[in-house]
């Protein structure tokens, strides 16, 4: 009896089997949709117009072209571009964390008079959408000599993500207990030694949630890079990639290489890291 009982546990009911593998076929499908556009980039980069436009544009390339990297890379300036984009979002990056945590730390530890209406201000950032501040900014940017530099770019996406920063630090900043910092200050240490042994420590999910959300909006960013740089020397990938498209003919096989280029650090980035950000949004969410 005791075996029989065992089998009878063991085994799955033919419903939640049936269930199951519906929601599993569901999930593969759902999976197949998500990853069928890295796959048509890919193939697409390594094509010809004859062939993108002769009726192979979903299948393997006929003939592999690995040449379109090199023409992206070295004729098309994309290499270039690839480090002008990781000069501008790794400075926005590094910038926002930095101003927005110790931001973060002023309002949510501190009492000072203007805490509230600061507060207020940095709420009110999040319902600027980025775009309707273009001339303004480009007339301020203009005015301090600072278009076509690396200046132009980093300033406004850093003002922009902050807002996000602040409201994504302050949700977990206000679930570390602030019996920590008390028993520090008994233990002598200054209110530097408590942020930055402290603090910034037990911040890290959270760092790692808006690292990711600001290279995002950094890295894919095109209006702004359009806008204030219009010297080679400056240009982010997403514009330098837009330059790849010629005024007679366009070498679709190249821009599609260009594209791949640009794809990568965001994939990498979403693979090993997006645990980090579901884990810091989970644990910011629940106080005390």
């Amino acid at each position: 009896m005791g075996a029989e009982d065992s089998i009878k546990t063991t085994t799955e009911p033919p419903k939640q089997k049936v269930s199951s593998g519906i929601m599993y076929s569901l999930l593969f499908v759902w999976a197949a949709i998500q990853i069928f556009p890295i796959y048509w980039l890919v193939t697409f980069s390594l094509k010809g117009n004859s062939e993108i436009f002769g009726g192979n544009a979903l299948g393997l390339p006929k003939e592999w072209l690995w040449g379109n990297y090199t023409k992206a890379i070295v004729n098309g300036n994309v290499g270039r571009y690839f480090i002008n984009s990781v000069i501008v979002t790794g400075a926005t990056i590094l910038i926002t964390v930095i101003v927005s945590l110790m931001a973060t730390y002023a309002l949510t530890r501190m009492i000072f008079k203007l805490k509230k209406p600061m507060n207020t201000l940095y709420m009110l950032g999040l319902t600027v959408p980025i775009h309707s501040a273009l001339l303004p900014v480009f007339i301020m940017l203009r005015n301090f000599k600072l278009v076509n530099s690396y200046t132009a770019l980093i300033l406004p996406y850093v003002a922009f993500a902050i807002p996000m920063a602040v409201m994504i630090f302050a949700g977990f900043m206000t679930s570390i207990p602030i019996e920590l910092e008390e028993s520090a200050c008994l233990d002598g240490c200054s209110i530097y030694q408590v942020f930055f042994k402290i603090i910034v420590p037990l911040m890290k999910p959270a760092v790692a949630t808006v690292a990711i959300f600001t290279f995002l909006q950094a890295w894919n960013e095109l209006m702004f890079a359009v806008v204030f740089i219009s010297d080679t020397k400056y240009k982010t990938l997403t514009v330098g990639i837009q330059s790849l498209a010629g005024q007679y003919t366009i070498d679709w096989g190249a821009i599609g290489a260009g594209l791949v280029v640009a794809t990568i650090p965001t994939l990498i980035i979403y693979i090993f890291m997006s645990r980090k950000v579901q884990d810091s949004l989970v644990m910011g969410a629940v106080k005390g």
